[in-house]
């Protein structure tokens, strides 16, 4: 069993950064893929990212390349997700998720482990 739980969301400017963190606890977290999604109201849930298991393979949705980048720290149990130059679609509850899947970025219903969201709104 996992226990994921985000921090880090806040109220921004256009333009400005933020660390978004989801810190783990319980057993076999470096043996899970981990994505971040975010939920905007009235939209669908959306894959910004995903980090494999060792942390050596990023993906990144189009929407974030080059904007959002993601590390985690297997000893700490702890994945980041780097926020640079925010734009007010950005604005969302960002979550992150926990996959034994084999694929870095399965389909969402194999997610299996699920943290609660920390709300990032980007304000022009």
């Amino acid at each position: 069993q996992l226990r994921l739980v985000e921090s880090g969301g806040a109220l921004v400017q256009v333009g400005e950064s933020l660390r978004l963190s989801c810190a783990a606890s319980g057993d076999g977290f470096s043996t899970y893929h981990i994505g971040w999604f975010r939920q905007a109201q009235g939209k669908e849930r959306e894959r910004v990212g995903a980090i494999s298991r060792s942390g050596g393979t990023t993906w990144l949705a189009d929407s974030v390349e080059g904007r959002f980048t993601i590390d985690r720290d297997n000893a700490k149990k702890i994945v980041h997700l780097y926020m640079n130059n925010l734009r007010p679609d950005d604005t969302g509850v960002y979550i992150c998720a926990a996959a034994l899947s084999t694929s870095l970025v399965p389909f969402i219903s194999a997610y299996n482990y699920w943290g609660q969201g920390t709300q990032v709104t980007v304000s022009s």
